[in-house]
């Protein structure tokens, strides 16, 4: 007897053709309380040997869980009530945090560049968030055809959303100009490739109330789709992905567990999710355009953003709760592109820390540290992740596809990151001397008079 019926948060392309690909979902524990039956059916679970749930109690975050899916008849791919109730009672109960009696407005940003066809689903979702006061800046960041504007035009007639076009490549002027263009009190960005939670505003602006200095709140982004080896390898590798505990970060308060803050990477989570104060991001000068995808430097401009809100005073909360599904990187090539922009970035931040004498006099303190958890990032395997180790089986190596030794190749990408750490110096240089950096001041005082 079937209990449930879960659907998947992303919609898959095609079915998968390995043997380790994880079916995505999400449960709720009031749900599963009050289902009745042996057996929940999971939509569109046809080639997938597990499924990856992740638990929730409203909008708290319990964990991940993975279970063996049966293939049943007439009900096809299920996974059954007993186990996933066993493995539910084994998650830690999270600390609810209390929905904040000011819920203030908005402006999502969404930054994108000639991928229409993912901006769509992304949108969707977004203008399905369940908050009284938002609005949505999509900006156009040199698209080199007018199919996002098209979209917008012809898909999109709900007049929350706008569309800017930011003629310059670079993630951070595209932010910048969303930034500039952003009415609400707060400014939350995220990603075309992403699902985002109907409660993510909700989430993100209870992380604001935990406290008056709070001036940036990033949540959780785990994997919408892991379909492929390449896209098990990239979650299995990423800690944003799994940062389940709600946490306050300052500067004056170093965690006794993150022997490398403030420049803990990946601890204070990822692009794709993330929230500021309005009045705080732009007295901040906003993102520092010479980082960012797009640019010589291919990224960072997160990891940038995150230490100047510590080294202004200001705390940084990480929200779980505040949820977004994304797509990860799904072949061989696009990964290799990604890890080139990631290290690149990593390397431009690191030089750019070195350059500022507030953060390099902390940094010196945290080399040791920082080389070792650098060093550890290389290579990699196939095996569970973060995400689930604790909670389900362990998977195996994945075998060759197509002739492909995956484990074998996925492996060589750390070291493909690792080293394009080394091109990131002078990349920031080279920014640096095209005239890249903050948003000029006078535009910050007209944007911060202006509500």
């Amino acid at each position: 007897m079937i209990a449930l019926r879960l659907e998947r948060p992303m919609a898959s392309p095609v079915a998968p053709e390995w043997s380790g690909a994880v079916w995505i979902g999400a449960i709720d524990v009031a749900a599963l309380a009050a289902a009745e039956g042996d057996a929940i059916a999971l939509a569109d679970s046809e080639g997938y040997a597990l499924a990856r749930l992740l638990v929730r109690d409203g909008r708290s975050v319990l964990g991940f869980v993975e279970l063996p899916v049966v293939d049943l008849p007439e009900i096809g791919g299920s996974i059954a009530v007993d186990d996933l109730v066993a493995r539910v009672r084994a998650l830690a109960t999270p600390v609810v945090q209390p929905e904040p009696i000011h819920l203030p407005s908005v402006t999502v940003v969404v930054c994108t560049r000639d991928r229409a066809e993912q901006l769509r689903s992304a949108l969707t979702s977004v203008l399905a968030i369940d908050y009284p006061a938002f609005d949505v800046v999509v900006v156009d960041n040199a698209g080199a055809t007018d199919a996002t504007r098209e979209l917008i035009r012809t898909e999109f007639t709900d007049p929350r959303v706008r569309v800017v076009s930011e003629p310059v490549p670079g993630l951070s002027r595209a932010r910048n100009t969303g930034l500039l263009q952003a009415t609400g009190e707060i400014v939350a960005y995220t990603d075309d490739d992403v699902v985002v939670d109907s409660q993510w505003l909700r989430a993100l602006v209870a992380g604001f109330a935990r406290s008056n200095d709070v001036a940036c709140v990033t949540g959780l982004v785990p994997s919408g789709e892991l379909r492929t080896p390449v896209q098990r390898y990239f979650d299995d590798r990423v800690s944003w992905s799994a940062n389940l505990v709600a946490r306050e970060f300052r500067l004056a308060e170093p965690p006794a567990d993150l022997p490398t803050f403030p420049f803990s990477v990946g601890e204070y989570g990822t692009g794709a999710n993330f929230a500021l104060r309005r009045t705080d991001l732009l007295a901040l000068g906003g993102f520092d355009t010479a980082f960012g995808v797009g640019t010589r430097t291919g990224g960072g401009e997160d990891l940038d953003i995150f230490t100047r809100v510590l080294f202004a005073g200001s705390a940084l909360v990480v929200e779980p709760s505040a949820l977004v599904w994304h797509r990860h990187r799904s072949d061989l090539g696009a990964l290799r592109a990604q890890a080139v922009g990631y290290g690149t970035g990593l390397g431009a931040w690191l030089m750019k820390v070195a350059l500022t004498p507030a953060m390099m006099r902390v940094a010196i303190r945290r080399t040791p540290s920082a080389v070792r958890r650098l060093v550890d990032k290389r290579g990699g395997t196939l095996e569970s992740g973060t995400a689930a180790a604790a909670t389900g089986p362990e998977l195996q190596k994945a075998p060759e596809v197509d002739g492909v030794d995956w484990a074998k190749a996925v492996s060589k990408v750390g070291w493909v990151e690792l080293l394009s750490v080394a091109k990131g110096p002078v990349r920031y240089l080279r920014q640096r001397w095209d005239g890249t950096g903050l948003i000029d001041p006078l535009v910050r005082r007209v944007a911060l008079a202006r509500r």
